[in-house]
């Protein structure tokens, strides 16, 4: 019973410990981020980079992976939009 005891405690500490590793981005942190994926070309390479690396912060790492999806998704509705739009162009011309 004692060496169960043990392991339990042994598992909560390296829980609690894992847990602890990260720290919360600060706001700051946070700004300096936001301003720096503003940057056209810059910001959606970082946003790669940051997605991607194992170096980066766990909250911003999956705070790139969702921006990047958005910014595929938008992609997408905005090519759809424009290639109707350009369809209609050409067949009401044609009349």
């Amino acid at each position: 019973m004692l060496f169960f005891t043990e392991v339990k405690l042994n598992y909560r500490n390296i829980k609690l410990n894992t847990m602890n590793e990260q720290k919360p981005m600060s706001v700051g942190d946070w700004v300096i981020t936001l301003l720096l994926t503003a940057i056209p070309l810059v910001g959606f390479i970082l946003l790669i980079v940051w997605a991607f690396s194992s170096d980066t912060h766990p909250s911003k790492q999956n705070w790139a992976k969702a921006y990047l999806i958005f910014m595929v998704a938008g992609l997408i509705i905005a090519g759809l939009f424009f290639s109707t739009i350009l369809g209609a162009l050409i067949a009401f011309s044609n009349m």
